[in-house]
C-alpha cells in the first residue's frame, strides 16, 4: 500500500546514557563476564608470579657468581640450605615452566569464554531481539529508514555492541585491575622510582580526551556514508533490469564507485588520526623506560634495590603497565565505533510500537465482516490530512471498489482496516467494535491481503500459500489453490507444491504470483478481503484468469478493492471515488456513469471510442 510518508527517526541518546544502557545490557550476562574476569585475574597473578621467579633466579645467580648478599625476605621463597645451585635453578625453571603451561591453558579458556559470551550469546540474542522488534514496528519506521540502513543495524551495528562488551567493558575492567595491581607492586618495590616512571600519565589522559572529541563525529559520518553506499548497491541489484534496459551499467558503476571512494577517503581520515594517536601513546610510555634506566640503574648501583627482584621485576612490571596503557588507544578507538553502532541499534529497540493490542482487548476469533468508518481522518505527524472526515459503511459480504488519483488516500483507507495505522480522528468499526479494542492478532487473521505486487518467500509453494496458517493441511492448501485457480499450474512445476521458489518468486509469471497470493489470503478463510489494485501489473488475458479466481475468493466476503480498470470497478456492489482524502462520488457503476464527475472522466479515457461509451452508459430509468 503506497500512500505512506516517512515518520520520525529515533531520538539521539547522549554518550553517558548510551554507556549506562550498554552496562545494563552487559549485566544480563554478568555470570559470563565474571567468569572471563576471574580468568584474567588468575592470569595476572600468574604473570606476576612468573616475573618474580625470574627476578629470584637472577638474584640467586648473581649471589653465586659475585657473592652478593641474598635477602631471603625479598626472595619470597625459603630453600633448604643443603640444596645445590643446580637444584635451586631447576626448581625455579620448573615453576616458571609450570606457570607458562597454566597460562597457556587459561588463555585458551579465556578465548573460548569470550567467544561464548559475545558471539554465541550476546550477538545472537541481541540480533534476535532487534529482528523481533522490526517485525512489530509500523510502516512509519520502514519509510523513515531505508533497507540498507536496517540491514547494517542488524548486522554490523549489533557487532558494535559486542565490541563494547568485549573490547571496551571487559578490557577496561582488566586494564584498571592490572594497572592497580602493577602500581601497588611497583610502589612496594620503590615509591620514588614509581613516581618518576609514571610522571607522563596525566599527558596520556589529556591526549586520550582530545582524540575522543576529534574522532567521534568522524565515526558517525562513516556510518552514514556506508549506509549510502549499501543503498546504492541494494538498489542496483533490485533494479538491474531497468539498468540493463536503459544501458546504464557504466553510470551505475560510476555512482557506486564514487560512494565507495567517499567511504574510503573518510575511513582514511579516521585511520590517519588513529595512526597518530597510537604512536603518541607509545612514545610517552617509552619515556618511562628512560627514567627506569637512569634512576633505576642508579638505585641498583648504590644498593638501594636488588638487580633481580628489584630492577628486573620493576622493569617487567613497568613493561606490563605500559602495555596496558598502550591498550588505551585500542579501547578508545573501540569506544567510538561501539557507541555509534550501539546508538543505531537502540534507535530500533526504542522505536515506538504505534499499533498494538489494548491490555483489555476484545477477543473475536471469527468476525462477520461488517466495516464502518465514522468521521475518520488521518495525518502523518501533523502534516496535511491524507484522509479527511470520511464516513463509509460496508455490510458483510459487500464489495466496495475504491477509485482515486495518486495521493487521494486509497491505500491509507485500506491500511486503517487491519490497523497498519490508527486514525488520527474518528474510528473504524469492525462488527460494531472499534478496531482499536479488538485483539490485533484476531483482527488480522480475519483479513486477507492481496497487493499489486505480491511478495513470495524463498520457500516451497505450499509454505508460501500456508504462510498465514502454517498448521494448514495439504488438503486445505490445495483447496485454497483451486479457489485461486492456481492448482493446475502448481502441478506442472518440477516438484508441484514442494517446488522451492526463487527470490520473491521471480521464477513465476506475474499472474501466477498473484494467484498464489490469492490462495494465501483465501486459506485464512477471512471475513474481509483487501485487494490493492491486484490486476494493475498484468495483461488482459491474465487479468481474466485472475478475476475468475477473485470472484471465487470474494464470494461471501466483505471486500475492499482499489482499482482503476472498468473491468474491475464494475464487479463491485458500489464504488467510492476519493479526491483529497474525501469521498466525492459514490454509487454503482451505472449510477456514476450518469453523473458528470471524476468517474465518468476516468471511464471515458479507458474506452476506445464514443460508441463504446454509449454502450456502457445505462438507459434512462434503469441500472
Amino acid at each position: 500500500m503506497s500512500d505512506v510518508r516517512p515518520g520520525p527517526k529515533g531520538s539521539e541518546l547522549s554518550n553517558w546514557t548510551l554507556v549506562r544502557r550498554l552496562f545494563v545490557l552487559a549485566w544480563r550476562y554478568r555470570l559470563h563476564c565474571l567468569q572471563v574476569l576471574s580468568i584474567q585475574l588468575v592470569l595476572l597473578t600468574m604473570g606476576i608470579g612468573g616475573l618474580s621467579l625470574t627476578g629470584v633466579g637472577i638474584d640467586y645467580i648473581r649471589h653465586k657468581v659475585e657473592g652478593t648478599p641474598l635477602d631471603a625476605n625479598k626472595l619470597h621463597l625459603t630453600l633448604p640450605v643443603t640444596w645445590k645451585y643446580w637444584e635451586v635453578l631447576g626448581l625455579l625453571a620448573g615453576l616458571i615452566l609450570l606457570l607458562a603451561l597454566c597460562r597457556a591453558w587459561l588463555n585458551y579458556t579465556y578465548a573460548v569464554s569470550v567467544n561464548r559470551l559475545v558471539q554465541q550469546r550476546l550477538v545472537v540474542d541481541l540480533r534476535s531481539e532487534v529482528y523481533d522488534k522490526l517485525q512489530r514496528l509500523s510502516f512509519r519506521f520502514y519509510d523513515a529508514n531505508n533497507t540498507s540502513s536496517i540491514i547494517t543495524r542488524v548486522t554490523s551495528d549489533v557487532q558494535s555492541v559486542r565490541m563494547f562488551v568485549d573490547q571496551v567493558l571487559i578490557q577496561s575492567v582488566i586494564m584498571v585491575i592490572s594497572l592497580s595491581v602493577y602500581l601497588v607492586y611497583m610502589i612496594n618495590l620503590s615509591p620514588g622510582l614509581t613516581l618518576g616512571c609514571l610522571a607522563t600519565t596525566p599527558l596520556l589522559w589529556a591526549l586520550t580526551a582530545w582524540h575522543t572529541r576529534r574522532t567521534q563525529p568522524e565515526y558517525a559520518q562513516n556510518r552514514l556514508l556506508v549506509d549510502r553506499m549499501l543503498q546504492i548497491f541494494v538498489e542496483g541489484i533490485q533494479g538491474i533490469a531497468v539498468t540493463k534496459g536503459f544501458g546504464r551499467e557504466a553510470a551505475q558503476h560510476a555512482q557506486f564507485e564514487a560512494a565507495n571512494d567517499t567511504v574510503l577517503r573518510q575511513q582514511g581520515l579516521i585511520f590517519w588520526r588513529v595512526s597518530l594517536f597510537s604512536p603518541a601513546i607509545g612514545f610517552l610510555t617509552r619515556i618511562n623506560m628512560m627514567v627506569l634506566l637512569g634512576y633505576g640503574g642508579w638505585l641498583v648501583i648504590h644498593g638501594q634495590i636488588p638487580l633481580g627482584t628489584g630492577f628486573v621485576v620493576f622493569a617487567g612490571l613497568l613493561e606490563q603497565f605500559s602495555g596496558q596503557v598502550n591498550n588505551i588507544a585500542t579501547i578508545v578507538n573501540s569506544v567510538q565505533q561501539s557507541l555509534i553502532g550501539s546508538r543505531r541499534v537502540f534507535e530500533i529497540l526504542d522505536a515506538p510500537i504505534e499499533v498494538r493490542s489494548a491490555p483489555d482487548a476484545v477477543r473475536r476469533p471469527k468476525l462477520s465482516g461488517a466495516v464502518a468508518f465514522e468521521n475518520v481522518s488521518f495525518t502523518y505527524d501533523g502534516a496535511e490530512a491524507v484522509v479527511r472526515d470520511l464516513s463509509l459503511e460496508v455490510k458483510p459480504g459487500e464489495c466496495v471498489a475504491i477509485l482515486g488519483a495518486t495521493g487521494a488516500g486509497k491505500s491509507v483507507l485500506m491500511s486503517l482496516v487491519p490497523r497498519f495505522f490508527d486514525p488520527t480522528a474518528g474510528r473504524v468499526l469492525i462488527d460494531g467494535i472499534d478496531a482499536r479494542r479488538l485483539n490485533l492478532d484476531d483482527l488480522r487473521r480475519n483479513i486477507g491481503l492481496v497487493f499489486q505486487e505480491s511478495f513470495l518467500f524463498s520457500n516451497t509453494v505450499a509454505a508460501n500459500i500456508a504462510f498465514g496458517h502454517p498448521e494448514a493441511t495439504r488438503a486445505q492448501i490445495e483447496k485454497a489453490a483451486r479457489i485461486a485457480a492456481a492448482h493446475d499450474f502448481i502441478l506442472q512445476l518440477p516438484k508441484g507444491y514442494d517446488t522451492v521458489l526463487g527470490e520473491s518468486g521471480n521464477s513465476l509469471s506475474g499472474g501466477q504470483r498473484q494467484r498464489l497470493a490469492i490462495a494465501r489470503a483465501v486459506l485464512l478463510e477471512p471475513a474481509i478481503l483487501l485487494l490493492d489494485d491486484p490486476t494493475a501489473a498484468i495483461d488482459s488475458e491474465t487479468e481474466h484468469e485472475i478475476f475468475e479466481a477473485l470472484d471465487r475468493a470474494m464470494a461471501g466476503r466483505t471486500t475492499f478493492i482499489v482499482a482503476h480498470r472498468l473491468s474491475t470497478l464494475r464487479r463491485a456492489d458500489f464504488i467510492i471515488v476519493l479526491a483529497g482524502g474525501r469521498i466525492v462520488q459514490r454509487g454503482t457503476h451505472e449510477e456514476l456513469m450518469r453523473q458528470q464527475g471524476p468517474y465518468l472522466h476516468v471511464a471515458s479515457l479507458q474506452l476506445v471510442d464514443g460508441r463504446e461509451l454509449q454502450q456502457l452508459k445505462p438507459k434512462e430509468g434503469g441500472r
